[in-house]
């Protein structure tokens, strides 16, 4: 291993370290399950903003866009600009809702059991299949993150393959296992923070290298004329599935928790205008990388770039001393591990609090709950690493896969449940159900060039409407108007 590689490895255990006294830090804080799966309720804003960002984002923000981009140019950002509008939309109308409706259904903690709550479901029926749901797609889910940790050492470092996932695995498990949400929250924090610095600094340095943005400007139009265009080369099922990313911001769990555990509604508004700046600035950041590493490399084609989404990676190397490429490339780490520890604990509620206790003849007490909760922490993360021991690239595609599911299943009933008091149970089971087929099936259609997530959320949402008005609806009218009071409140 050369002396380059040794200065960042430095860097990146110290990163690790960072992320593992956290999760201790945050065990301390952690006494019942409601504290390990929701942090008490109490997460301030900046957090619940930064946390929510960094896993969402995964490596999609630090290699994937960048590589779009870098191949193609700004016909490739409507996915950036769908997420954008999406994530906005979740913070104004969602979040401070979610987060007074939550409390008052029985101060739920999960979205299964809240929609059980919420919808007076005493078959139990739906908590059930909306767990199932859950469990399945993150268990796949957090398994391509770990591919992406074994890829990333591999492409970095020239490690095996399985001692990068292996490592990546370890220490996100070891401080979700003890941290748990809180753990996890506070780490993306950090994370989120790492993430935005390092998509600042690395385009910035980039236009320096390349004689600035006039020069980076002409040096990529040469290349590719359509490069700075957003409809060049794009069609209109491109544009329409890249926008509909933003739909499917209102079914994520591992997001809409969050607004969950904030303090108060109140905070939602806060929530809303650092999420959205963090989302803003990382998001330009992403596309000046690829286009300013396009401009670099037509420069210097004595480089050579075999993968254009190692584009930031490359970047990285090539402009700081090697300990600081080392802090940049965790970075990289930070957007993978942000989303596995978020997916893991979304996992371990899905198993522990919506399907394990129903079975249980016997309260369990609070320290208990909460190692049944890591039991479920370990058991996902096992599973998902067998998964990912082999490398398989089918893994990694279903991330768009499993968002255009949870965005398909859960997004329309989410927004029902909060938004229309005649909503029923059978209606959201039905719902859930029919746009979980219609998300699988989708490909094998004549119309697969759509993302699945827009004819999953369309169906779903003509099912729950037309199910609920042939069904008895739930009495629910004093609950809806407390919680719609409440979140007026404390929002505004």
């Amino acid at each position: 291993m050369n002396s380059d590689n040794v200065f960042m490895l430095v860097a990146i255990m110290i990163y690790f370290a960072a992320m593992i006294a956290i999760g201790f830090w945050a065990n301390r804080k952690t006494n019942d399950l409601s504290d390990y799966m929701l942090g008490g309720r109490n997460l301030p804003p900046t957090v619940a903003a930064l946390s929510a960002g960094a896993s969402d984002m995964s490596g999609w923000l630090m290699m994937g866009l960048p590589g779009a981009l870098y191949v193609t140019g700004l016909a490739d950002s409507w996915i950036a600009i769908g997420l954008l509008i999406g994530a906005w939309l979740n913070w104004k109308f969602v979040a401070p809702r979610l987060r007074t409706y939550t409390e008052v259904a029985q101060n739920s903690i999960t979205i299964p059991s809240f929609l059980e709550n919420r919808l007076k479901d005493g078959s139990r029926m739906l908590r059930v299949v909306a767990g199932a749901l859950i469990l399945v797609f993150f268990t796949f889910y957090v398994s391509s993150g770990m591919v992406a940790g074994g890829v990333f050492f591999e492409n970095s470092f020239g490690s095996n393959y399985h001692t990068g996932m292996l490592l990546v695995a370890g220490v996100t498990v070891l401080y979700t296992l003890f941290g748990g949400f809180l753990g996890a929250s506070y780490t993306d924090m950090m994370q989120g923070l790492l993430m935005m610095v390092a998509l600042v600094v690395v385009p910035i340095l980039g236009f320096v290298a390349v004689g600035g943005p006039g020069t980076m400007v002409d040096v990529v139009t040469e290349v590719n004329p359509h490069a700075f265009s957003l409809f060049s080369g794009t069609t209109a099922v491109v544009v329409i599935s890249g926008l509909a990313w933003g739909l499917g911001y209102f079914g994520q769990p591992h997001i809409v928790t969050r607004f969950m555990a904030l303090r108060s509604a109140a905070d939602a508004t806060a929530g809303r205008r650092i999420g959205i700046g963090w989302m803003f600035i990382s998001l330009v950041g992403a596309v000046f990388t690829g286009l300013t590493g396009l401009a670099y490399f037509t420069q210097h084609p004595e480089l050579t770039l075999d993968d254009p989404e190692a584009i930031f990676l490359a970047m990285a190397q090539l402009m700081f001393h090697p300990l600081i490429a080392g802090f940049v490339l965790a970075a990289v780490l930070a957007a993978i591990m942000s989303t596995v520890s978020s997916q893991l604990i979304v996992s371990s509620s899905a198993l522990v609090e919506d399907l394990t206790k129903i079975g249980l003849k016997r309260e369990l007490s609070p320290r208990a709950q909460v190692w049944l909760g890591r039991g479920g922490v370990f058991l996902v993360a096992v599973i998902a690493g067998s998964l990912a021991w082999t490398q398989n690239n089918t893994i990694l595609g279903l991330v768009a896969f499993a968002w255009a599911g949870f965005g398909s299943s859960f997004g329309p009933i989410v927004l029902l449940s909060l938004f229309w008091k005649r909503l029923t149970a059978p209606a959201s089971m039905i719902g859930m159900i029919c746009a979980a087929v219609t998300v699988f099936c989708w490909q094998y259609t004549p119309w697969s060039a759509l993302y699945e997530l827009v004819p999953g959320f369309i169906v779903n949402v003509i099912v729950a409407v037309v199910v609920s008005l042939l069904t008895k609806k739930p009495d629910v009218d004093a609950e809806f108007d407390q919680a719609v009071e409440l979140a007026s409140a404390k929002a505004f």
